[in-house]
């Protein structure tokens, strides 16, 4: 096995509708993921922005991994923080290092985008991020809202 990571641009629309596939796999939730695919023109514009950073672990041609992430500009410094929104490896591929190695590449990236850390959420319960999440930094634990924008639940 060899496992190599990338960050996509705007050539890689391909790589990314994968990743999405994984992701819906991964979360149990293909409806959010794969049932209403952005056009090709959507995401090539998402992939060229500096603020938007999607990585993906390739063995082969195949995705096994990766990560959506944003760099979130602060007011108080004139410094960014990166979320890192969306993480997956495949079942297949866990425990292998990739998650760490996603992340690890991810760090590289920070300071050439102005940002001082990255930071990611776990939801209670999920063991395995947890512990990956507490290897890697500190943990600080906060409640998380979503806010409906149209009123309705």
């Amino acid at each position: 096995m060899s496992i190599s990571i990338r960050r996509l641009d705007s050539s890689g629309l391909a790589e990314m509708r994968r990743l999405n596939v994984l992701f819906g796999e991964v979360f149990e939730d293909a409806e959010t993921y794969t049932a209403e695919p952005p056009t090709d023109a959507w995401l090539a514009g998402l992939l060229s922005k500096d603020h938007v950073v999607a990585l993906v672990a390739t063995d082969g041609s195949a995705v096994v991994g990766g990560l959506v992430a944003y760099v979130l500009e602060k007011f108080e410094r004139a410094r960014s923080e990166i979320y890192i929104y969306d993480l997956a490896v495949a079942q297949t591929h866990r425990r292998q290092g990739i998650a760490t190695a996603l992340i690890e590449h991810l760090r590289t990236l920070a300071p050439g985008l102005g940002a001082w850390v990255v930071y990611v959420q776990a939801d209670y319960g999920d063991a395995p991020a947890i512990a990956l999440y507490t290897g890697l930094g500190q943990r600080e634990d906060v409640m998380h809202f979503d806010i409906d924008v149209d009123g309705r639940d």
